[in-house]
Parts: structure tokens; sequence; C-alpha cells
């Protein structure tokens, strides 16, 4: 089975890879690239760090040495980076936002100071906005952007040989949907890592577009190989 990985390098990579593990052609050519912003970090009367996706532990670490922050991760891959990082105090949601929002007010107790969230300049949930209204001192950074990647055309001119398309966010599923509009793929079948991303794809001329029952990795690989 041939699959299509379209999330930014370099998660696509670690994605595919686990995909051949699981016996999986895949290939690699995502619809968005990751750039990091040379920006400040003011960690002052930071107590914890939020984290929402690998790119932005990976922009962190790509900007401060610190490692000493509790991190609080979305989910298992996020939490992962963060280990590879180097940092040690790591507790993993495991979900979505909105779950570690809720992970993150039910450790309030143990915070000592505000919870940076180092994010996108366009960031899919609004994690500050949820720790503000439940009384937690949150402030946002943005340090880095994804910007619109070319998909190479060996790709979109073979769409048929590929059994489907691996969809990690709402903005690769809005990418994804204005290059299939141009390339139209009946048969091609969406694999999405949550509801939100399949939504994106509402619509389009292609195959089934199946959403992950929980917003992970895991679940969201099991679609592909059930």
């Amino acid at each position: 089975m041939k699959v299509w990985i379209t999330r930014a390098s370099p998660g696509a990579e670690e994605t595919a890879r686990r995909l051949r593990d699981l016996g999986c052609e895949t290939v690699v050519a995502p619809v968005l690239a990751v750039r990091h912003i040379p920006a400040a970090i003011d960690l002052a009367g930071v107590g914890a760090l939020a984290f929402t996706s690998a790119n932005a532990v990976r922009a962190f670490a790509a900007l401060t040495g610190v490692r000493d922050l509790a991190v609080f991760a979305v989910g298992n891959g996020t939490a992962r980076a963060a280990g590879a990082a180097g940092f040690a105090e790591i507790v993993s949601a495991d979900g979505d936002v909105a779950a570690l929002a809720r992970l993150i007010a039910a450790r309030n107790g143990e915070l000592e100071g505000a919870v940076l969230h180092p994010t996108a300049t366009e960031p899919a949930g609004d994690l500050v906005g949820e720790l503000t209204r439940a009384g937690i001192a949150a402030r946002r950074a943005a340090i880095y952007e994804t910007v619109a990647a070319e998909v190479p055309s060996d790709v979109l001119d073979n769409l048929d040989l590929f059994a489907g398309v691996v969809v990690h966010s709402p903005r690769a599923g809005r990418r994804l949907a204005k290059i299939l509009r141009d390339a139209p793929a009946p048969h091609l079948r969406a694999w999405c890592l949550s509801p939100a991303v399949a939504a994106t794809l509402a619509g389009l001329a292609i195959g089934p577009v199946i959403a992950a029952p929980l917003p992970s990795e895991d679940a969201l690989l099991s679609l592909i190989i059930g």
C-alpha cells in the first residue's frame, strides 16, 4: 500500500519510518514547510512550558539552551521531541489543545510561575485563552511559521497510484484541499489526525475522509493499517 505523507519535515520522515515498519510504501511530499523565527525568548516569571507540536519544541531548543523548566506536551510525539531536546520533566496530555489545558489546570497548584506557550505565528488552537479563562497566568511566544511547500509534479501526476494521504493538521488540510482542487484524485483516501483536520477536506472530489478517534499519531496509523 502506497501512502503520501504531507506533514512538514522532519516529522514527515518519522511518520514515514513508522509506516514502513508497518509494511507500507511511503512517499514524503510535504505540503508545508517550517521556518524558525529568530525571536528573543523572555523567560522572566515563567514556571513551565507548554508545547502543542514537536516543531515548537525544536524551534524553542534552537533559540535557547534552557532545559530546566517543566514541560507540558499536547501528545506523546511532542513529549518525545522534548525528551530528545534535553528536557527532563515532561508530562503528556496525550490528546488535543483542550486536553492539554485541562492537564495544566489540574496541575495548577504545582506551577511556580506563568506558563509560556512557544508556538507558531498562526497556532491551531487557543491554549493561552483557555488557560487564562481557567485563572492560570499564560502567554504566547511565536517562534516559527509554516509556509506553503510545492509538491513535486511526479507525485501529483501519479495520485492514482496512492492508496491514501495522511494529514496531520488543519493548516496542512487546507493546503492539501487547494492542491487537490487542481489535481483531482477521486479514489484517494484521506486519513486525518482529528475531525477538525477532516473538516478542511469537506466537499473535495476524493475518496473517504476518515478522522482518527483520538488526536494521536498512534490512532492515526491504526486507521491506515486497520
